[in-house]
C-alpha cells in the first residue's frame, strides 16, 4: 500500500515538472522550430525579374527596341529538395531526442529531491522523539538527584544534548526550505509551495541482474541520430556540387517603323532562355567531404566516451544501492541492540544503579543508527533513481 502510495505522488510531481518545466518547454519549441526547417527546405531560389529602358535605342529591321523584361527561375540539381529535407529531417530527431533526454534528467532531479525531501522529515521527526526521550532522561535524573543518584552535572549534560538536538533540528528545516525551493523550481512552482512526502519507504532486496545494454539509452541515441546527420549532410554536400539549372525568358517590346508596311513590323521579341550554374570551383564541396568525414569520427568517439561514463554510473548504481540495503539491514539490527541496552539502563535505574553517562551514550549511538537508517533508504532510493535513468526501468 505504501508503495503505490509513493509512486502515485511522486509520478504527479514528475507529470506535473515534465508539463511545467521551462527547460522542456524551451526544447520543445526547438524541436518545433526544427519541424518548420523541414517544411523551408522545400523553397526554391528567389525568382528574378528585371526591367530596363534602353536610353538609346537600337534601331532594328523591325523597328526600335524600346525596353527589355526579363523572369529567371534557378533550379537546383534533380533530387536536391529531397535531400534537404531529409537532411532537415534528421536534424530534427536530434532537437526530438533532446527532449526525450531532458525530461529523463527532469525526472531523475525530481526524484532526487523528493527523496530528500523524506530525509530531512523523517530525521526531524527522528530528533523531535529523541528531544521527548531525553526530557524524559532529565525528570528521571532529577529524580535521581534528590534521593543523591546522580549529580547536578548529569541533570546539564541532558539538558546540553537537548540543546544540541534543537540546533540540528532547526537546522534541519533550513535545509529543507532549500530542498523544497529546488523541487518547486523544478515544477516551475511558487518556491513555496507545500510538498507532501510519504511516511515511509519500503527497501527490498536488490534483484542481482546480469550486464544492461544501454545502446538504446536516448543519449547514445542522439549520437547515432547525429551520425546519420552528418551522412545526409554529406549526400547533400555530393548533390549540391552538381550544376543548377535556370530557365528564363526576355521580352523585349518593339516600335513600328513609321512609313513601312511589312508583316514584322513592329513585332515584339519574345525569347526563353536556358542557364547553368557550374561550379567549377569546388572546393569548398571536397573541403566539407573532409569536415563530414572528421566528424563522424568525432561522433563515434564521442558516444564512446559518453557510453564508459554511463556504464561506470550504472555499475556504481548498481553497487551503492546494494551497500545502501547492507547498511539498511546492519542499522536495524544496531537499533535493535541499542534498545535492549536502552532496556537494561531503565531496569537498573529502578534498582537505583543508573548511569546517565551511560544513558547519553545509548542515546547518542541510537540517534546515530536512526540517522544512518534513514540515510540508507534514501541512498537506496537515489540509486534507484539513477538505474531507471539510465535503464527506463
Amino acid at each position: 500500500m505504501v508503495t503505490a502510495v509513493k509512486a502515485q505522488t511522486l509520478d504527479s510531481y514528475i507529470q506535473e515538472a515534465e508539463s511545467n518545466n521551462p527547460e522542456v518547454q524551451a526544447f520543445e519549441l526547438r524541436y518545433n522550430i526544427s519541424k518548420e526547417k523541414v517544411e523551408e527546405a522545400n523553397a526554391l531560389p528567389n525568382t528574378e525579374m528585371n526591367a530596363g529602358v534602353f536610353v538609346s535605342e537600337p534601331e532594328t529591321r523591325t523597328g526600335a527596341q524600346k525596353a527589355r523584361f526579363s523572369v529567371k527561375q534557378m533550379l537546383p540539381w534533380f533530387g536536391t529538395i529531397t535531400l534537404r529535407e531529409n537532411y532537415a529531417s534528421s536534424l530534427a530527431e536530434v532537437d526530438y531526442l533532446d527532449i526525450v533526454i531532458t525530461k529523463r534528467k527532469l525526472r531523475l532531479s525530481v526524484s532526487q529531491s523528493y527523496y530528500e525531501l523524506y530525509a530531512i522529515k523523517e530525521k526531524q521527526l527522528i530528533l523531535e522523539e529523541n528531544i521527548q526521550l531525553l526530557k524524559t532522561y532529565e525528570k528521571l535524573a532529577l529524580t535521581s538527584v534528590e534521593v543523591g543518584g546522580a549529580s547536578a552535572v548529569d541533570v546539564l549534560r541532558l539538558q546540553i544534548r537537548q540543546n544540541e538536538l534543537m540546533e540540528d533540528k532547526l537546522v534541519l528545516e533550513k535545509n529543507y526550505q532549500a530542498v523544497q525551493t529546488q523541487f518547486n523550481n523544478l515544477l516551475n512552482k511558487d518556491e513555496n509551495t507545500a510538498v507532501a512526502v510519504v511516511k515511509a519507504l519500503p527497501i527490498y532486496e536488490p534483484i542481482q541482474i546480469g550486464q544492461v545494454q544501454l545502446d538504446v539509452h536516448p543519449e547514445l541515441e542522439k549520437y547515432d541520430r547525429l551520425y546519420e546527420s552528418v551522412a545526409h549532410s554529406e549526400v547533400l554536400n555530393q548533390k549540391e556540387a552538381n550544376p543548377n539549372i535556370g530557365f528564363g525568358l526576355d521580352y523585349i517590346p518593339v516600335e513600328k517603323r513609321a512609313g513601312l508596311d511589312f508583316s514584322d513590323n513592329g513585332k515584339d521579341i519574345l525569347m526563353p532562355m536556358v542557364s547553368l550554374s557550374i561550379p567549377i570551383f569546388n572546393n569548398n564541396y571536397k573541403s566539407r567531404t573532409v569536415q563530414n568525414e572528421l566528424r563522424q569520427e568525432e561522433i563515434n568517439a564521442q558516444k564512446a566516451n559518453r557510453r564508459n561514463l554511463l556504464e561506470t554510473i550504472l555499475s556504481d548504481a548498481f553497487t551503492n544501492k546494494e551497500a545502501s540495503y547492507i547498511k539498511y539491514k546492519t542499522q536495524l539490527r544496531n537499533l535493535e541492540q541499542a534498545k535492549d541496552a536502552e532496556e537494561i539502563l531503565i531496569k537498573n535505574y529502578e534498582t537505583g544503579t543508573i548511569d546517565f553517562n551511560d544513558v547519553l551514550d545509548i542515546q547518542e549511538l541510537q540517534l546515530r543508527f536512526q540517522i544512518n537508517l534513514i540515510e540508507a533508504v534514501k541512498n537506496y532510493y537515489v540509486q534507484t533513481a539513477i538505474i531507471n535513468y539510465l535503464t527506463n526501468q
